[in-house]
């Protein structure tokens, strides 16, 4: 099988010049006459019957270059009488902003958008085989809710027309497969005021839309845990973080993941990382109808991406910024609602009746994002100094006066801009669709503890919440098995079960638990991320760091 790249284990342990019996397809390993299950790229694959139906592996194939291995065909072999259970694991997104671009990226213009610190974060912990149930717990949002696995629309989902796999592109809702679900969703949080009802059905929409196309009857039963420190409904890309924390976690437990670890080549980690997106954009997909992809790209491969998309009948267009450095970002969230749809209406409506005068001003952001592109590409490229932070300063406060011009701007935003501007402290834009939301600044490295003090205050007697992040952070995480040591002398580490991850007090608790980022441990041991393999980390001095994880 020249050309494959497959990891043979025995027991948890690597072995050497394996046998394999069968010719093309992976059935079993056989090595001083043992049989074990094989393994691609470090990961066991399955004993027992996640996937009715499993396809054989191809190699080199057309289908192997867009889509990686397959899964290996079923296992024939003498099954123990009971498995031990998948340990408790965690998975982990961030939240994103827009830095460069809104607006005019809806008319195949280009835009930046950057991962940020705040993240969501599930913990997925596998019940005995007597328990048939699956339960989706989102508590920041007052959100439980359980599921028998065996009245799940199997027979629906599992139609040959309709099945899925984990290599499949899903582009499309299937209104069937929407409509089969509605029964299971219907039932859900009776006593919520209708606003937060809707939330939460869509919250789970997106999880059963995941589970019944990926998995199957068969599947285990599991309790998934949600956690999120990004602020919902804010523009910040909360769903699409938590979409990529669903996506990551089921293809982890179909095992069709490899990694992440540090030497894992470039290539393949960005395979990972592509079949967690496509999976995620089918949950963004659940939860928005129509949605550009940008939040998803960015959550699931982190650091910061131009993203252009021309054609909605294909993929979009996206080019990693690799080197994009961690910046100093200071979030504030007006709490003013604002819809999305509502806001790109009232662009396209203008543009309509003046396209002239629109027109300019999209091409006229798309070239903002162009300049920024260039900049953070240059080899000599020094995120430390104070010139080129008041290139990209500049650039963000244009971009906002330009997007202030198509009327999407709002009198809180405006008034967090004049904030800023008065005290000194930094660069000031609008982020997402406008109209409320949340306000970014790109804080200016010489502004002194006073000045901050003076921003902060300012800002809190106004009643906007503010939150000290960082820009172009780690995409997808995992954290396998779910023990984290922060800072214990004991070598074992903390076992991060349901109870104590429910009990994590807001934001900052969740952060001391189990954070990778805002009030976290500096590169606390455990968490892992595709996003680091293959190549160097940049830190906020725009200096190569060793890769982490």
């Amino acid at each position: 099988m020249p050309g494959l790249n497959v990891d043979w284990h025995l027991g948890g342990l690597p072995l050497h010049s394996p046998t394999l019996s069968g010719d093309s397809k992976l059935r079993t390993l056989s090595w001083n006459n043992h049989t074990a299950p094989a393994s691609v790229n470090g990961w066991i694959l399955p004993e027992e019957d996640v996937e009715d139906e499993m396809e054989t592996l191809q190699v080199n194939g057309n289908d192997a270059a867009a889509n990686g291995y397959r899964a290996a065909e079923r296992q024939t072999m003498d099954r123990k009488s009971s498995s031990p259970m998948m340990p408790a694991f965690m998975t982990s997104a961030p939240g994103k902003v827009i830095v460069y671009g809104e607006h005019a990226v809806v008319y195949g213009k280009a835009a930046m958008a950057a991962a940020i610190a705040l993240r969501s974060y599930l913990l997925v912990t596998a019940l005995s085989k007597s328990h048939r149930t699956i339960t989706l717990r989102f508590p920041d949002i007052d959100m439980e809710h359980t599921w028998k696995i065996d009245e799940l629309p199997w027979s629906t989902f599992s139609q040959p027309s309709k099945k899925k796999y984990y290599y499949d592109l899903v582009d499309k809702l299937d209104p069937e497969l929407v409509e089969a679900m509605q029964p299971h969703l219907s039932i859900m949080s009776p006593k919520a005021s209708p606003e937060d009802r809707k939330i939460h059905q869509n919250a789970a929409s997106a999880f059963l839309y995941l589970f019944l196309s990926l998995g199957s009857r068969n599947f285990p039963g599991c309790v998934y845990t949600l956690r999120s420190t990004i602020p919902i409904g804010a523009g910040l890309g909360s769903s699409a973080s938590i979409s990529v924390c669903l996506s990551s976690a089921i293809l982890l437990q179909l095992r069709t993941l490899s990694g992440p670890h540090t030497d894992q080549p470039r290539e393949e980690a960005d395979l990972q990382i592509e079949r967690i997106n496509r999976w995620a954009f089918v949950g963004e997909m659940c939860i928005h109808g129509n949605p550009s992809g940008v939040d998803n790209t960015v959550a699931t491969g982190g650091k910061a991406v131009v993203f252009k998309r021309g054609d909605y009948s294909g993929p979009p267009t996206v080019t990693p910024l690799r080197n994009f450095p961690e910046l100093p970002l200071l979030l504030v969230n007006t709490r003013q609602s604002r819809s999305t749809s509502t806001e790109v209406a009232k662009v396209a409506a203008l543009r309509n009746s003046q396209p002239a005068v629109v027109e300019p001003i999209l091409e006229a952001i798309s070239q903002i994002t162009e300049s920024a592109h260039q900049l953070i590409s240059k080899s000599d490229f020094d995120a430390k100094d104070a010139g080129t932070v008041q290139t990209l300063g500049d650039l963000m406060k244009t971009n906002h006066g330009l997007l202030a011009a198509l009327g999407v701007s709002h009198p809180k935003l405006e008034r967090i801009r004049e904030i800023v501007d008065t005290v000194g402290a930094g660069w000031t834009k609008l982020t997402g669709a406008g109209g409320g939301g949340s306000a970014i600044t790109l804080l200016n490295s010489n502004a002194s503890p006073s000045t901050l003090q003076r921003l902060e205050k300012a800002l809190a007697n106004e009643g906007f919440e503010k939150y000290e992040t960082t820009l172009g952070g780690d995409g997808v995480g995992v954290l396998w098995p779910a023990i984290l040591h922060n800072g214990s002398d004991d070598e074992n580490g903390e076992d991060i079960d349901q109870e104590i991850f429910m009990d994590a007090d807001g934001r900052e608790g969740i952060e001391r638990l189990v954070g990778v980022g805002v009030g976290a441990l500096e590169k606390r041991d455990g968490w892992k991320f595709w996003s680091n393999a293959g190549g160097p980390h940049v830190n906020s001095e725009g200096k190569q760091e060793p890769i982490s994880g």
